[in-house]
């Protein structure tokens, strides 16, 4: 199966990382109704967890960089479910949740790394619906986790 979406982004100079497998009791991904539902996925950097709370310990930059993280996994969990991301018809919608004080007011500008990097894979049908949520903790610490669906093609 071709995966031009995967080396569009290749030769973009991201690179997809190896598809995290869950940390509790649920599934990366569930196809249901020709979506894709992925889980939330956390920002992995060279191997380590960013962690931290926006507006306190983590910079707007940085917020950005981790949500791009997220997004990587999420396209990562994509392919693993799908063989390829050639088969995703449009990014339906994705939910970021940022770990920030309660004074940062910032959230979709961070949001706005994982956001960007779905219009760069799949240009116009990468843009979609979002929530872009301010929490006060997130598993592990996180600095921020995104979810997504996916409209899928059939076989």
């Amino acid at each position: 199966m071709t995966d031009a979406i995967a080396e569009k982004l290749a030769e973009a100079g991201y690179v997809l990382p190896k598809a995290a497998a869950p940390v509790a009791a649920y599934v990366p991904t569930v196809l249901a109704g020709g979506l894709l539902h992925v889980s939330g996925q956390l920002p992995f950097v060279d191997g380590a967890l960013v962690t931290g709370r926006l507006g306190e310990d983590v910079s707007l930059e940085a917020g950005q960089a981790a949500a791009q993280a997220c997004a990587l996994m999420l396209l990562a969990q994509v392919k693993a479910a799908l063989g390829s991301l050639d088969r995703v018809e449009r990014v339906v919608k994705l939910g970021a949740f940022i770990n920030s004080t309660g004074s940062f007011t910032d959230q979709p500008k961070v949001a706005n790394g994982a956001s960007e990097l779905m219009v760069a894979a799949f240009g116009e049908a990468g843009r979609h619906a979002r929530s872009a949520v301010g929490v006060p903790v997130l598993p592990l610490g996180a600095a921020v986790e995104v979810d997504a669906v996916f409209a899928v093609r059939p076989l």
